[in-house]
C-alpha cells in the first residue's frame, strides 16, 4: 500500500459499454494496491448503449462504485464536473472511459502526489497509432498555439487524465462558469504540478479516435480553449484594423497620384477586390466578437451545468 488516504477515481462514460467491465477490473486492481480506502465514480452521460445496465449490475455487487446517471448528454466537461462534486477523496483522478487513459498509471500519479505535488497530469508522449503523424502534429501544434495566446500556461499534450489534490478540486468546483474547460481551470487554479509521460493506447472497442467528425469536434474544443483563456483574438482584430487602415490610406494616396499623373484604365476589378477584402475583414472581426458574446450569453443564462437523474451507491449520503 502506498497510502491510507482516500482516493476517488472519476470516469466519464459515453458509448463505452464494451470497455466498462475491463476498465473497472483494472481500475479496482490498481486502486487496491494503492490504498484500502477508495471509491470509483462512473458518470453515465446518457450513453445510448447498454452502459447503464452494465454499471447497475457492477454497482449491485461492489459498493465501491458510485454511478451517476445524467438526464441527457451534457458532455465530458459536465461529466467530470459532476463526478468532482460527488467525490469525497483526498485526491481525485479524472479519466475517460474508453481505456485510452491507462489505469495502471495512477500509481505513478499517487507517488508524485505523496511527494507534495497538488496536480499530477498525464503527458501524451505518443498518441495512438491510428491517429497518424499529421493529426498528432496538429494536436501538438494546437497546444503550442494555445500557450502562446493564453494568459495561463497549460502543459503541452496533457488532457483531463490527471490527479488533483482535494484543495485543487474544491477550488475548481467553486468556479462559477458553465462552459468549462477543466484542464484550463486546473492550470488557472495554480499550485505545484508535474507530468507523467505515457504512450496513449488505441480505444478498447476499436473505434478510430480521430475521424472527420472527430476533427470538427477537436476544432470546437480548440475554439472553446482559446476563447475561454485568451484575449489575444480581440488584440489581433485591433492590429488587423490598424493594418487595413494603413493599407487603405496608402491605396488612396496611390490612386490620387495615379489619377493625376497617368492615363491608366479605371475599371471595376480593383473596386471589387478592395470591397471583398474589407468585407472579409469585417466578417472575421464580427465572428471573433461573436464568439465572446456567445460565451457571455451562455454564462448569463445561469442554467445548471448538468442534471442528475439518479445516483446509485451514493457515498455522500452514506457518509
Amino acid at each position: 500500500m502506498l497510502t491510507d488516504k482516500k482516493i476517488s477515481a472519476v470516469v466519464v462514460c459515453y458509448y463505452d459499454a464494451l470497455s466498462i467491465e475491463v476498465l473497472f477490473d483494472r481500475l479496482t486492481k490498481t486502486l487496491t494496491k494503492i490504498s484500502p480506502n477508495y471509491e470509483i465514480i462512473y458518470i453515465n452521460d446518457a450513453s445510448p448503449d447498454n452502459s447503464e445496465l452494465i454499471l447497475r449490475q457492477i454497482a449491485s455487487q461492489d459498493k465501491h462504485l458510485t454511478v451517476i446517471n445524467h438526464s441527457r448528454n451534457f458532455g465530458a466537461q459536465a461529466g467530470f464536473t459532476s463526478g468532482m462534486i460527488q467525490s469525497t477523496g483526498e485526491a481525485v483522478i479524472l479519466m475517460d472511459g474508453d481505456l485510452q487513459d491507462p489505469p495502471e498509471l495512477i500509481e505513478d500519479f499517487v507517488k508524485k502526489w505523496l511527494e507534495g505535488f497538488k496536480v499530477v497530469y498525464g503527458v501524451r508522449r505518443q498518441r495512438e497509432k491510428s491517429m497518424g503523424k499529421f493529426k498528432e502534429w496538429l494536436y501538438h501544434l494546437f497546444y503550442v498555439f494555445f500557450n502562446k495566446s493564453a494568459y495561463i500556461k497549460v502543459p503541452l499534450d496533457a488532457g483531463e487524465f490527471s490527479l488533483m489534490d482535494r484543495v485543487v478540486v474544491d477550488h475548481v468546483n467553486s468556479l462559477p462558469e458553465r462552459d468549462r474547460f477543466i484542464r484550463g481551470l486546473r492550470a488557472w487554479v495554480g499550485y505545484n504540478s508535474t507530468g507523467v509521460s505515457y504512450v496513449r493506447p488505441e480505444r478498447y472497442d476499436g473505434r478510430q479516435s480521430v475521424s472527420t467528425k472527430g476533427l470538427l469536434s477537436a476544432f470546437r474544443w480548440a475554439r472553446k480553449a482559446i476563447f475561454s483563456f485568451s484575449y489575444k483574438p480581440l488584440e489581433w482584430v485591433a492590429y488587423l484594423a490598424i493594418m487595413t487602415t494603413f493599407i487603405a490610406l496608402a491605396g488612396i494616396i496611390f490612386y490620387l497620384i495615379s489619377f493625376f499623373t497617368t492615363d491608366s484604365p479605371r475599371g471595376f476589378a480593383t473596386l471589387i477586390i478592395v470591397t471583398l477584402f474589407l468585407a472579409s475583414v469585417q466578417l472575421l472581426t464580427l465572428s471573433i466578437i461573436g464568439e465572446y458574446i456567445g460565451k457571455i450569453f451562455e454564462e448569463v443564462k445561469q442554467r445548471p451545468r448538468f442534471i442528475i437523474r439518479d445516483i446509485i451507491n451514493d457515498h455522500r449520503k452514506s457518509s
